[in-house]
């Protein structure tokens, strides 16, 4: 029993502490296998984070102790850098897949543990970045260079910087590179990214109201096509399907497969109804639902009736036979048309001003005796 009780300390309903990264990381991977016996033995790779949303992979050849939120050393060109262990043990080659790291000389080692010395060398180095995209934005103006730098990510021990840019073609920033070493005195090295990956590394709120995909988890970038919206019957607005990146949202990508597959069950758009009525053209459909609305108008809405998709097929084989039902309800009967909206039986957010106005004091006239009653004692006196 007591054997049991030590295993199962720092879990809670099979979520074991050991998995959980620190929460100010971005793209963590909850670690399943944490708590399996000798998840750390299969491998020695371990994943490590460095700012925002840059990765990289590293052998503990030095076979430390490590867990997630450790911060290490590591290898770097030259020096070496300090990152934040994210992920240890068997899970760690499934990220190789990802990444597309196949050879091992693509693959540093990790020194020691981050020591006291090494945490002065990194936060100094951090305390300069902000700064140094500012002046470098206005080297690269000067020098009339047609691209955006968007970050810049110092290394743990100062001797290098990454500037992060955008450009829509192709840059010649041999000058540039001369003139930021001269500036900074440090090691340059330029690396481009897309407006995806800016929108990662800066960080967000999207519309949904949670934190941007591309900054919390989202590794790799999918195309991302209109015919996302189409299939998914979504208005094409540019300012809607957009996201913080001035893209296609990627979320868009997320339902297509579903609403492809509720699609199929549902008949063709340039199918007309015929009815004893008349005929009844398509005008929009909930695709998730199975409904199906027609109005007999072909551009615009007048007598919208609602429908299954069953009974739209039902009516469809109908007219191949030369049969037209009563109406497109299958017991004959017309959906009534809807009146006009009773507003003091509907919710109206304006119900709270009225209630304001209610909770306010009553003027003084209005408080005890009428006015008329009061006039006339002071008239009498």
């Amino acid at each position: 029993m007591e054997k049991e009780h030590q295993i199962r300390v720092g879990c809670d309903r099979g979520l074991c502490h050991q998995a959980v990264g620190r929460q100010d990381r971005q793209l963590n991977t909850y670690d399943w296998l944490a708590d399996v016996p000798g998840n750390t033995d299969d491998t020695d790779l371990v994943e490590v984070q460095f700012k925002h949303t840059r990765k990289g992979y590293y052998h503990n050849v030095n076979k430390l102790e490590l867990k997630k939120g450790d911060v290490v050393a590591v290898e770097a060109s030259p020096g070496h850098d300090i990152g934040v262990v994210t992920l240890t043990g068997r899970l760690v080659k499934l990220q190789l897949k990802k990444a597309n790291l196949k050879s091992n000389d693509e693959i540093r080692r990790i020194y020691r543990i981050a020591r006291p010395v090494d945490m002065e060398k990194y936060h100094e180095a951090k305390a300069r970045e902000h700064a140094t995209m500012i002046e470098s934005r206005q080297i690269a103006k000067n020098l009339g260079l047609d691209m955006k730098i968007g970050d810049v990510e110092y290394q743990g021990d100062g001797n290098k910087a990454i500037f992060y840019y955008i450009a829509d073609g192709r840059v010649d920033f041999r000058q540039l590179i001369k003139d930021l070493a001269a500036a900074f005195h440090v090691r340059i090295e330029m690396k481009q990214i897309g407006a995806r990956q800016e929108a990662g590394r800066i960080g967000g709120t999207g519309p949904c109201g949670r934190e941007l995909c591309c900054a919390t988890w989202m590794k790799n970038f999918v195309s991302v096509g209109t015919s996302a919206a189409r299939f998914q019957d979504i208005s094409p607005n540019p300012q809607k399907l957009a996201g913080m990146c001035a893209k296609l949202k990627c979320c868009l990508n997320y339902e297509v497969d579903n609403y492809v597959e509720a699609s199929r069950k549902l008949p063709a758009k340039d199918i007309v109804l015929q009815t004893q009525d008349g005929d009844y053209y398509y005008f929009k459909a909930d695709i998730l639902a199975g409904l199906i609305s027609y109005s007999t108008d072909k551009n615009m809405a007048a007598n919208v009736e609602t429908i299954s998709a069953v009974r739209a097929k039902q009516i469809i084989e109908m007219n191949r036979r030369g049969e037209k039902p009563v109406s497109l309800e299958e017991d004959g009967k017309k959906q009534q048309p809807q009146g006009p909206i009773d507003l003091a039986t509907q919710e109206n957010i304006a119900r709270f001003d009225r209630a304001k106005k209610k909770k306010k004091k009553k003027k003084p006239h209005q408080q005890g005796q009428p006015q008329s009653a009061k006039s006339d004692k002071d008239a009498k006196a």
